[in-house]
This record gives C-alpha cells, structure tokens and sequence, in this order.
C-alpha cells in the first residue's frame, strides 16, 4: 500500500497531481481534514489500497504541533510520501487573475497578494517535512502531469536523470539536486546576429564550439556525474534534476544541457531535458 500526501499552494497545481495519480491507479481523496488521515491510512492498508490524499491550507491545524504529531504517527505504521507542489508569488496570481477564481483565504479584509503570502507562510511547517517539491511556475499541465508519473513510477525502473536549463535572472529551480553555473563561458548574446536565437539553433551551437573551454565544460561534468551516478543509482531515488544556468538561460545553458543530455542518452541512461527559460516566450 502507498500513501501520497499532496498538499500545496493554492494554484500550483493540486488538482492536476491529484487527477494524474487517479489515472495511474491511486484512491484519491480531496480537500480531507488531516486528523482523519490515521482512520483512512488504517483502513486502505487493510484492504491494500494505494491512495492520494490531498491537503489544502484550510484543513492543516494551526498548531504545529498536532500535525508533527499526526504525521509521526503515520510514519509509524504506514510508508508514506509527502509531495509539496510550489509555485512563484507572480505565477500564482497571474493564475488566479486568468481563472477569476477566489483564493481559500480570500475575504474582504485580505486581497489577493496578501491572502498567497499568508497562506505561504501557514503551509511552511507542512513543506518542511515534504520528501518531494516540485515547483510548477513554468509547468503547463500537461508537464505537471509528465513530471509526477517521472517522479512517482521511477521506483521500479532506472533512475530518471532530468536536465534543464534556466536564467539566473530568473532565480535558481528549487526542484534542483545539483546547480551548474555557466555563465563564465563565452556569450553568443553579444553577437548580434545571434542574439535573437537560442542554444538549440545551428550557428549559436556552432559559436560555442569554437571555443576549447566549453568543450572543457562539458567533459569534465560528464566526467564528475559519471563518476557519481552509480552511488546514486544504487541510494534507491528514482529521480535526479540537474540544473544548469547561465544569464537568460537561452543560449549557453540550452546548449550545454542538450549536449549532457545525449551524452548520457548515449550512454543508456533514462534522460530527459527541458528549457525553462524557452518556455516562457
């Protein structure tokens, strides 16, 4: 039996990961008070049930204390995981803006900044003991949805390796296991007839090229993340994400996270890549 906790900020996606765990087979339960989670926990273990039961901030007790001890308790008895679903200040009221639809902690006396902000700091307790974060401010549906059943159907297959490129003007991916800095390789961005392209068209890949140093980048990462994917491996994690970042994360992470990528594809491992700055055009 397998218990999901999926709790969140309201609008980065708890209804998508609860919709997606249904589709693969989990018992699935919304919005329910978390003192009643030990009874349900104690009767889908009986009748083997995996289930995903979804936590909102209106049903977390204010008393940290309760919830340390509810969750102790399950630990006890059931295996369980807790996945926190994030999302950016700015993401989150765009989503909200585009829906029409009323923040839970909404009323007349709190708008809608101020209602996201406390509710931030209500579900901190809750997101500190989350085995598993997954921001979703540059995720569409479809992407949540993807990255979850990477995530959740990793256990009984090969470690899932995820590369992706971002801007560090953007602010670092807080779903990142390891963070590559490239921004001391050389810039197409200066070339103006390259400025407007990305990593993935042919002359920014050939500018880049001509240069030993990234060519330096790139086998040593290779080189270290050999050298540590087996101890990985073997530590029972079914995902790592790797991040690699350069200014506006257009031009040298793209390249370098393409590159990493077929590296290990070639090598047989189970990679996928992704550009979050790309996305957002």
């Amino acid at each position: 039996m397998i218990l999901i906790i999926v709790s969140g900020r309201s609008g980065s996606g708890k209804s998508i990961a609860l919709k997606t765990l249904e589709d693969i087979g989990f018992y699935c339960v919304d919005n329910m008070p978390i003192n009643l989670l030990p009874k349900l926990a104690n009767t889908l273990t009986k009748q083997q049930i995996s289930a995903a039961i979804s936590i909102d901030v209106r049903n977390i007790p204010n008393n940290t204390f309760i919830l340390k001890n509810i969750l102790n308790h399950l630990s006890n008895f059931f295996t369980y995981k807790l996945l926190f679903l994030d999302a950016n200040r700015n993401t989150l009221i765009r989503r909200y803006s585009d829906t029409r639809r009323l923040h839970p902690l909404y009323n007349k006396h709190l708008i809608l900044e101020n209602a996201i902000d406390k509710e931030n700091k209500l579900l901190q307790p809750i997101r500190s003991r989350a085995d598993l974060i997954i921001d979703t401010s540059d995720m569409s549906v479809h992407e949540l949805s993807e990255t979850l059943k990477i995530h959740l159907l990793g256990n009984n297959k090969n470690l899932k390796i995820i590369f992706e490129s971002f801007g560090f003007k953007y602010g670092i991916p807080i779903n990142a296991d390891y963070v590559f800095d490239v921004r001391f390789l050389p810039n197409p961005y200066w070339d103006p007839n390259l400025r407007t392209m990305t990593g993935l068209d042919k002359p920014v890949s050939y500018f880049l090229t001509q240069h030993i140093e990234v060519h330096n980048f790139i086998h040593h990462t290779c080189k270290y993340l050999t050298l540590w994917l087996p101890m990985l491996e073997s530590n029972n994690r079914s995902y790592l994400t790797i991040a690699i970042g350069c200014t506006g994360g257009k031009h040298r992470s793209v390249y370098i996270t393409e590159k990493l990528t077929n590296y290990f594809r070639t090598k047989g491992k189970n990679v996928f890549s992704r550009h979050l700055t790309l996305k957002k055009k």
